[in-house]
């Protein structure tokens, strides 16, 4: 069965990538993927490296971008077309005009009413107060909200699991496999280690 990561950050997600796009590219490709987003936080600063190197190796590349709401919320934003590119990018420009160079702020109404045809992957926490942000989002972003599963490999995997799935079920959205990929291989291991 092929499989599309939806969720991946480079190096230029500051303190927190530990690969180049390319190296991210060039291994999802030997691994059989179908596609690869690269979804750096709050920035389209890895897609043009990932770009090119997808063309070499034929792969699908997805254009996206992580953010951290001001209302604690953790969302990934996935451009399936050239509208919603310039939908995209355009929030990642007023996002970072709003605060000091290196910082951003983006709100849950900026998502909701800017974004309309981005693809969306809420990844929640273990925050209770969150749930009523899940509704709106739910109720606002019917058929392109997916709520992402991640396997971390921490002791509590399975209630974490549950605790996502119940969330889906309680707000009738599909859930999303995510890898949360910040590295193409293990060896990066120490230098991610380092960066965050």
């Amino acid at each position: 069965m092929p499989y599309a990561e939806p969720h991946c950050l480079t190096n230029f997600s500051f303190l927190r990538g530990a690969s180049h796009p390319e190296e991210l590219v060039q291994r999802a490709a030997q691994c059989g993927y179908s596609a690869l987003a690269i979804t750096d936080e709050c920035s389209l600063a890895g897609v043009v490296k990932a770009h090119v190197a997808a063309k070499e190796v034929g792969l699908q590349l997805i254009i996206g971008s992580e953010f951290q709401l001001t209302e604690g919320l953790r969302l990934v934003a996935l451009a399936p077309c050239r509208v919603a590119y310039g939908e995209l990018s355009g929030l990642i420009s007023r996002s970072r005009r709003r605060s000091p160079k290196g910082e951003y702020t983006t709100h849950l109404r900026d998502i909701i009413f800017q974004l309309k045809r981005c693809l969306l992957i809420w990844l929640p926490d273990d925050g209770e107060q969150q749930i009523a942000y899940g509704y709106q989002l739910a109720r606002l972003c019917r058929d392109r909200l997916w709520i992402g599963a991640s396997r971390l490999l921490g002791n509590d995997e399975i209630r974490r699991f549950r605790q996502r799935w119940q969330l889906a079920q309680q707000l009738n959205v599909p859930m999303v496999a995510c890898g949360d990929v910040q590295m193409h291989c293990a060896s990066r291991k120490p230098l991610h280690d380092v960066l965050s």
